[in-house]
Order: structure tokens, then C-alpha cells, then sequence
């Protein structure tokens, strides 16, 4: 009798997208993109990725630009950081533990697992390298392994820093080597309790002295009570000494990746916005992080569009709450974001690639690509453009899922594929 009345409410939840999805589809990317009415059903379109094996495929890249395989069977990579010395390091595992809240959560968490690799995560940095630099990295190696869940990573001089799911840790590094030579120390404590979002995002200021942890919210919109929601849906300024912290930026819902501006040295993230109030809402999106903004989560998004189901309101949060600088479309998970330089090539030296792990939530897909950002001005400017592409077939057929991508300053863009578990490699051929 429940699973007749759990198809049942499936089924009913179908009916009600598609009478008010509409046929049009809203200008989704950009510092002005088209915010339709939001609406509620019982179960989101659930549009789960099909995983399949790459075999001879590869990727799609733009003209002038080859990819290439340069590390597999690894154990869900996350995000990357390229060394002085060429080295790559890969942060490999799988964080979380919240309990279901309702029941469309537990309808809705095997579906979405089945989009997913199922390989058991690392919990280990890896390490990759070139010795010859011909793009074939010939080593790869454990550089440090019994984490928790290691996510963000960032080099200040002789310090390797690693935001674990729980805290962020240190280790000493000496160029060249391939293998930590002592168990990290802790830096600090981070928020880990339930862990809704577990990543920790992590980037370093120019000058070494704070290091960035991006936390993500407990919930979509404060289900678990704000409570929950201490020292979450923020980025923390980290001294890197002493370790004392403070919130930098709130309101933030997910921020899933950080980044500094080469020129300027301006902190930027990308934020995974809330669900279920249509497949055309929340824009996840781009913004630079003004150091005590709030950008409206959970009380509103997009600036000032209130959300009524957070309860009670707050007007003057609302209020306060800062437009971001760039939207990069509803639903297209961005978990990855880096900074350009001229070795990429012209077409491609000013901006920022961002990964698209790809979306669950809409009857038509989106994300399952890296996009390119162009910048002006030192400003985003245009729209994306597709830099990665080939994931997801229209059938539904997906061989990969990009999560982290980080610029080589020797002219390649690394991209982390957690589906394949596979680190490819993009780079520009002569005249690209």
C-alpha cells in the first residue's frame, strides 16, 4: 500500500512540473538572467545521469586544443593543485552523513546515487608527475592517505594546507617530494556536524597570510532549524598561522569552489543555489566575495527575490543582500573554478573555466561540462562557452562528471572527472 502511494505521488508530482514548466526556456547565464515565478510540486523532475564507460571516446574541446587521459582508477577526485614543480596533487573521497528529513528524501537519494560512481572514496591526496613534461604523467603515487574526506587544497610557501570534511589540516612540503613525511597538524576545527553539504572549498590569499574555507548550508532552506546553520552557508578568513578564524562572506547557500584574481587578488567562488522551487530556480552562480557581504541565503536569492517558504522572513536581510556578479544557469551544479592565463591560448587567456558537475533536477539536463567565462575589464562579460564538453550523451548515456578544474600555468587546463574517476588534461596545439 506505501509504494502504491508513493508512485502515486510521483506521478501526480510529474503532471504538476509540466503544466507549469512552460515551453520557453528563461536566458539562464549572465548579471541579468530571466527569474521565473516560482513554483512548488511534491517531487522535482528527477533526470539522473546513466553512467557508462568511456572506452575510445574522450571528450569534446574546441579546435586548436587536445585532452588527454593522464591519470584513471583513481577514488573519487574532488579537486586539484598543480605544484611549483609540475606535480599534480588529486584530493580524492566522499564526505557527508545527514540523515534523511522527509520522505521524498528517501525516494530521491538512491535515484540520485544512481548517477554516481561507485567506487569507495580515497580519502588521500595523490599524487601525479611528468617527469619528462610530454604531458605523460608517468607517476602516480599516494602522497598522504587516512583523511576525512579531503576537498579544497592550497600551497602558501612550505605549507600544504588540505580542507578536510572536518577540519582544515597542514602539512610541511619540500618541493619535489612525493610523499608526506609526517601526519598532518591541524589548523582548525570545521563544521561537521550532519555535513547536508560537506565539501570544503580552500583557497590561499596572494600574499600567504589567511587562508578561505568555503562551508556549505545544513539544508536546502533551513529544514533542520537555523540552528543547524552555525558558522555554515559561509566563507571563513582563516589566519594561516594562528588559526583563528571569521566569517568573510554569508548567505552563501553552497560554495563549492574558490578562487583568487590573478591581477587584483580578489577572492571569487562558485555557489550551488537552493531546489525545489521549479527547474528554472535557483541560478547557481559566479560572483566576487565582498568581505562582509550577505547574499541572501536562505531569506532570498538573486538580491532581493524572497523566498516564502523561510519562515520567519527577515526584511532586513533581505535587504542587505548583494546580487551576484554572473549567473551560470539553474541547476548546473558548479563545483570547479580557476582563473586563466595567456598560455591557454587567445580566444581563452582572459576569463575563468568553470566545471558543471551536471544537474538532477530538470527534465532537460544541463551542466556536464566545463564552461569558459570570458572577463573584461576584469569583469565577467558574455556568454559561457562550452570548453569541455561530451559527458552526457542525448540519451542519457554520461561517462564522466567534472568536479575541480585548475589552470597550469605552463598551458594546460586539469579537470577532475568523479564519475570515471579520471584527471584529464587539456592543452592548446600550436596556434590554439
Amino acid at each position: 500500500m506505501r509504494t502504491s502511494y508513493l508512485l502515486t505521488t510521483i506521478t501526480l508530482s510529474a503532471l504538476l512540473a509540466a503544466c507549469g514548466n512552460g515551453d520557453t526556456e528563461p536566458l539562464q547565464y549572465g548579471a541579468a538572467p530571466e527569474l521565473p515565478q516560482p513554483y512548488r510540486d511534491v517531487m522535482p523532475d528527477m533526470v539522473i545521469a546513466e553512467p557508462a564507460e568511456w572506452g575510445d571516446k574522450r571528450p569534446t574541446v574546441p579546435d586548436g586544443y587536445t585532452i588527454s587521459a593522464i591519470a584513471t582508477d583513481l577514488k573519487i577526485p574532488r579537486q586539484t593543485l598543480v605544484l611549483p614543480n609540475g606535480d599534480i596533487l588529486v584530493a580524492e573521497g566522499r564526505g557527508g552523513n545527514a540523515p534523511k528529513l522527509k520522505p521524498k528524501d528517501i525516494i530521491a537519494g538512491p535515484i540520485k546515487a544512481k548517477g554516481n560512481t561507485s567506487v569507495k572514496g580515497g580519502n588521500r591526496l595523490t599524487l601525479l608527475r611528468d617527469a619528462e613534461g610530454d604531458g605523460v604523467y608517468e607517476l602516480q603515487t599516494v602522497f598522504a592517505e587516512n583523511l576525512n574526506a579531503p576537498y579544497g587544497l592550497a600551497l602558501v610557501n612550505d605549507s600544504l594546507y588540505v580542507a578536510n570534511q572536518d577540519a582544515l589540516v597542514r602539512f610541511d612540503y619540500k618541493e619535489g617530494q612525493t610523499k608526506a613525511e609526517a601526519p598532518p597538524e591541524t589548523v582548525t576545527a570545521l563544521p561537521s556536524a550532519i555535513n547536508h553539504h560537506w565539501t570544503k572549498a580552500l583557497t590561499a590569499s596572494q600574499d600567504g597570510q589567511y587562508l578561505y574555507v568555503a562551508i556549505g548550508s545544513n539544508s536546502n532552506i533551513t529544514e533542520r532549524g537555523m540552528t543547524a546553520e552555525v558558522d555554515r552557508a559561509m566563507i571563513w578568513q582563516v589566519n594561516a598561522g594562528s588559526g583563528a578564524h571569521k566569517p568573510y562572506a554569508t548567505g552563501l547557500r553552497n560554495p563549492t569552489a574558490l578562487t583568487i584574481q590573478p591581477d587584483t587578488g580578489q577572492l571569487w567562488v562558485v555557489v550551488n543555489e537552493r531546489d525545489e522551487i521549479g527547474p528554472n530556480l535557483v541560478p547557481d552562480y559566479l560572483t566576487a566575495v565582498r568581505e562582509g557581504g550577505f547574499y541572501g541565503w536562505p531569506y532570498s536569492y538573486w538580491g532581493q527575490n524572497v523566498d516564502d517558504r523561510v519562515r520567519p522572513q527577515n526584511p532586513e536581510k533581505v535587504a542587505s543582500a548583494i546580487k551576484p556578479d554572473y549567473s551560470l544557469g539553474a541547476h548546473v551544479a558548479a563545483l570547479g573554478v580557476d582563473f586563466s592565463t595567456e598560455t591557454m591560448g587567445e580566444k581563452f587567456a582572459d576569463g575563468v573555466f568553470v566545471g558543471e558537475h551536471g544537474s538532477w533536477n530538470r527534465k532537460d539536463p544541463v551542466g556536464y561540462k566545463v564552461v569558459f567565462v570570458p572577463f573584461q575589464d576584469g569583469k565577467p562579460a558574455g556568454p559561457p562557452v562550452d570548453f569541455v564538453a561530451g559527458f552526457r550523451d542525448d540519451d542519457g548515456t554520461t561517462r564522466g562528471r567534472p568536479v575541480g578544474v585548475t589552470v597550469d600555468p605552463r598551458g594546460a587546463l586539469i579537470v577532475a572527472d568523479d564519475l570515471s574517476n579520471t584527471i584529464w588534461r587539456v592543452t592548446p596545439t600550436q596556434g590554439g
